[in-house]
C-alpha cells in the first residue's frame, strides 16, 4: 500500500501540468477573441469611413438646388429667382470642350454630350422647353449652370443640345425658352429632400419621391442626308451619374419634337418697358440716333406698359452691335428680342 503522502507526490506533477495546459488554452482563446474584436472594430470603422466618403462624393456629383444672390457681370445686374411663368425669345448659343468635365454653378459635372444649358437667373436645376424658331425643333433641357455672359444671349446650351436643335454649326439661333413649371417644381422638391435626408443621415428612398410625367413624339425625318451625331473629343469623360441625379434628369431626353413656328422672325433690341408713356417717349428720343425706335403698348401680367424697341435688325451680328450701343447709352437692362 502506497502511503498517502507518496501518492500525492506521485500524481502532483501531472495535476500541475494539466492546470498549466488549461491556463495556456484559456490565454490563447482570450488572445484570439481580443484580436477578433479589434479586427472587427477596425473593419467597422473602415466601412464607416468609406461610407461617409461615398456619401460626400455622391452629394458633390449630383449637385444641389440653388437660386443664388444678385450678381453683376460687365456692368449688368442679374437677379436669380424662382419664375415658373418664364417665357422668353432671344438668341441662343452653345458651349463645349473648354468646360467639359468641370463643375457647374450648382456643383454638378458639365457634360457637353448631355442635354443641359446655362441660364442667368432661373433656379438650378430646372427644366425648360427650347424651340429653334428657325426650324421648329424643340427639346426639353436641364438648366444646371449660370451664363451666358455675352450680351444678347439668353441661353448657353450644351453642344449635344445645340446639335439636336440644329444650330451647332451656325453657333447661334433664334430660340424660344419656356420653363416647364411642374417638372421644375418636382425637381426642386426632390433635390431639397435629398439634401435634408443626407444631412440627418436618413436612407434615401428614390421610389417615394414624386416623378413628373413627360410625353413626347418622335422627330420626323427632315432631310434624307441629314444626320445628328456627337463629334468625338479628347476631353475627360465625366463621372457616372449617381442615383439622385438620374432621377432628377428624368424629364430630359434626346427626343426632339417639331412645333409650328412663324414663317419669318424679326430681331429687335428692347431698351425697356415703362409704366409711363412720357418716360418711354424720352428713351425713344435719346436712342433715335441709333436707328428706327418705336414705342408700343403691351399688356404684361395685367399691367399696361410701353415698351421701347430699336429695329427690326437684319442679322444677329448687327443686333449684337446695336445692343452694345444701347447698353452704353445707359440702358443696362436692354435685351435682344425675337418676334
Amino acid at each position: 500500500m502506497i502511503p498517502q503522502r507518496a501518492y500525492i507526490n506521485q500524481f502532483l506533477p501531472g495535476l500541475l501540468w494539466g492546470q498549466r495546459a488549461v491556463g495556456l488554452a484559456v490565454l490563447i482563446a482570450t488572445s484570439l477573441l481580443l484580436g477578433a474584436c479589434a479586427e472587427t472594430q477596425f473593419i467597422a470603422q473602415t466601412v464607416k469611413q468609406v461610407s461617409k466618403k461615398s456619401d460626400a462624393e455622391k452629394r458633390t456629383t449630383f449637385g444641389k438646388y440653388k437660386i443664388g444672390k444678385p450678381y453683376q457681370i460687365k456692368g449688368v445686374w442679374y437677379y436669380p429667382q424662382e419664375n415658373f411663368e418664364y417665357d422668353e425669345t432671344g438668341i441662343g448659343s452653345w458651349y463645349g470642350p473648354k468646360f467639359h468635365g468641370r463643375k457647374t454653378a450648382n456643383g454638378e459635372i458639365y457634360d457637353m454630350n448631355g442635354i443641359s444649358a446655362a441660364h442667368r437667373t432661373l433656379p438650378l436645376p430646372s427644366v425648360v422647353r427650347v424651340t429653334n424658331l428657325g426650324n421648329g425643333r424643340t427639346l426639353n433641357v436641364r438648366i444646371n449652370d449660370r451664363g451666358p455672359y455675352a450680351h444678347g444671349r439668353i441661353l448657353d446650351l450644351s453642344r449635344r443640345a445645340a446639335q439636336l436643335l440644329g444650330f451647332q454649326k451656325q453657333g447661334t439661333a433664334s430660340i424660344r425658352v419656356r420653363i416647364l413649371a411642374d417638372e421644375s417644381r418636382a425637381m426642386a422638391a426632390r433635390l431639397k429632400g435629398v439634401a435634408e435626408l443626407a444631412e440627418i443621415g436618413t436612407p434615401i428612398t428614390i421610389d417615394s419621391m414624386p416623378k413628373p410625367k413627360v410625353s413626347s413624339q418622335a422627330l420626323p425625318v427632315i432631310g434624307s442626308n441629314e444626320q445628328i451625331s456627337p463629334t468625338p473629343v479628347s476631353a475627360p469623360a465625366p463621372p457616372p451619374l449617381s442615383e439622385p441625379e438620374q432621377v432628377a434628369n428624368s424629364p430630359v431626353s434626346n427626343e426632339v419634337t417639331l412645333e409650328p413656328v412663324p414663317d419669318q422672325t424679326r430681331i429687335f433690341i428692347q431698351a425697356g418697358a415703362f409704366a409711363n408713356f412720357d418716360n418711354a417717349n424720352r428713351v425713344r428720343a435719346i436712342l433715335s440716333s441709333l436707328g428706327s425706335v418705336k414705342v408700343s403698348p403691351v399688356l404684361v401680367n395685367g399691367r399696361d406698359l410701353f415698351r421701347v424697341r430699336v429695329g427690326p435688325i437684319e442679322s444677329i451680328a448687327d443686333a449684337d452691335h446695336m445692343l452694345e450701343q444701347v447698353i452704353a447709352s445707359g440702358y443696362t437692362d436692354a435685351r435682344t428680342i425675337v418676334d
